[in-house]
């Protein structure tokens, strides 16, 4: 394949930064977007350029750090998969790729392709943990959880806290990542101690973070790689609600 790539390149969060355009032959239909990505840094290295930067991990669709977003969508065209999952046979031959970092405030540019998705782990540490003393790991039938809360809570749980929801919303909302994160404790019987406690204090961390409103278009379901439904973000909002009428700190 033939590709021509309009590559974002950023020095750092204070450069303006602009597209690069680079010319690739013989790419392999079958390799991923980012072997892909390693073709064209051993090709700017030979030629004593500067690579682009880009993160990556697992490569198995698992981390959530392959983040770029491809001819206009969070991961690229293809539906459910993540950027390292995406193959180069799903462009044609000749295609022009634009590829750009996530555009949000409260995700700042460090390098080209390369985002500060730190808030992220500021919101988590805020509360989206389980913190009261569980005791050992019990006999599995001991604590029953009804089977359709647990497959929910475990449908919620494969937030990958990628930032693809954020990087589709036009308002740069985090809601469905935080909104993932408080259903999936909050339905199990671990999480639901702290559940008032823990909303209100991710919400909070969430807002000091600058991420925006809910803009109830749903764009953070569709491009989500993990297929996370916005029905989290009502059953979030009952939460708060709920929370904010009832929960006074200790």
């Amino acid at each position: 394949m033939k590709l021509t790539l309009k590559v974002w390149r950023q020095k750092n969060s204070q450069d303006k930064g602009g597209f690069e355009n680079y010319f690739l032959d013989n790419v392999d239909a079958d390799a991923s977007f980012l072997e892909m990505f390693d073709v064209l840094n051993d090709k700017l290295i030979n030629e004593g350029k500067d690579p682009v930067a880009f993160d990556h991990d697992c490569r198995e669709g698992i981390c959530g750090t392959c983040s770029m977003y491809i001819n206009g969508r969070a991961h690229g065209p293809r539906q459910a998969t993540t950027t390292c999952q995406l193959h180069m046979r799903f462009f044609n031959d000749g295609d022009t790729i634009v590829v750009e970092p996530w555009r949000a405030k409260s995700f700042p540019v460090i390098k080209d392709l390369v985002v500060d998705r730190s808030a992220f782990d500021r919101i988590i540490a805020a509360g989206g943990y389980v913190s009261v003393n569980t005791g050992q790991a019990p006999e599995a039938n001991s604590i029953p959880v009804e089977k359709d809360k647990s497959d929910i809570a475990f449908e919620s749980a494969a937030c990958i806290a990628c930032g693809a929801c954020v990087a589709a919303c036009k308002n740069s909302s985090a809601m469905l990542f935080v909104a993932a994160k408080v259903s999936h404790l909050a339905l199990l019987p671990q999480g639901d101690v702290e559940h008032s406690g823990r909303v209100l204090d991710m919400v909070v961390q969430m807002e000091r973070e600058g991420f925006g409103g809910c803009t109830n278009t749903n764009a953070c379901e569709a491009e989500c790689p993990k297929e996370i439904s916005v029905t989290n973000i009502a059953r979030l909002n009952r939460e708060y609600m709920k929370a904010s009428l009832s929960y006074s700190k200790p």
